[in-house]
């Protein structure tokens, strides 16, 4: 993902080869006072302390939410669907739809994506909020990677 990302943004190629080098070193292995495991090759790495990773990080998703608004978004939601841009939120997304049907709709094309790059939603860390004709309706459910996601008002 995040070599397609690095193209899509056309960032040198150079830079691209440097940035596959550097990601695909990344081992781990763990010690207790007793045992110390093998080395594990990292497949999915999001380095902390390294300041390159949150950028393309962020970049990655950009993708994938540009992706969602492509093949789900306003054409083919019948224009009620909409997705406040990215704002430095890493993995915060934000789904504003005007018909349920639209919000389940774009909810699917997510977890399609999410899965394709081997990521996954934590629906319970997720709210979801259904209002009709100005009033918050406690009985609309959604749902992501198969599971509730929890309403932000208590029934």
């Amino acid at each position: 993902m995040i070599q397609l990302a690095l193209r899509m943004y056309h960032v040198p190629e150079d830079i691209q080869v440097m940035l596959d080098d550097y990601f695909s070193g990344f081992r781990m292995r763990f010690s207790t006072n007793s045992y110390t495991t093998d080395w594990i090759n990292l497949e999915i790495v999001i380095a902390i302390g390294c300041t390159i990773s949150p950028i393309l990080f962020v970049m990655a998703m950009e993708v994938i939410l540009k992706a969602a608004e492509d093949s789900a978004g306003p054409a083919n939601l019948g224009g009620g669907c909409y997705m406040p841009p990215l704002k430095a939120l890493l993995d915060d997304t934000t789904i504003i739809c005007s018909k349920e049907d639209e919000t389940r709709r774009m909810l699917e094309r997510l977890d399609v994506l999410m899965a394709w790059c081997r990521m996954k939603f934590k629906p319970k860390k997720s709210r979801s909020l259904s209002v009709r004709k100005g009033k918050i309706d406690a009985t609309t459910i959604f749902t992501v990677a198969s599971q509730q996601i929890p309403r932000s008002v208590k029934n």
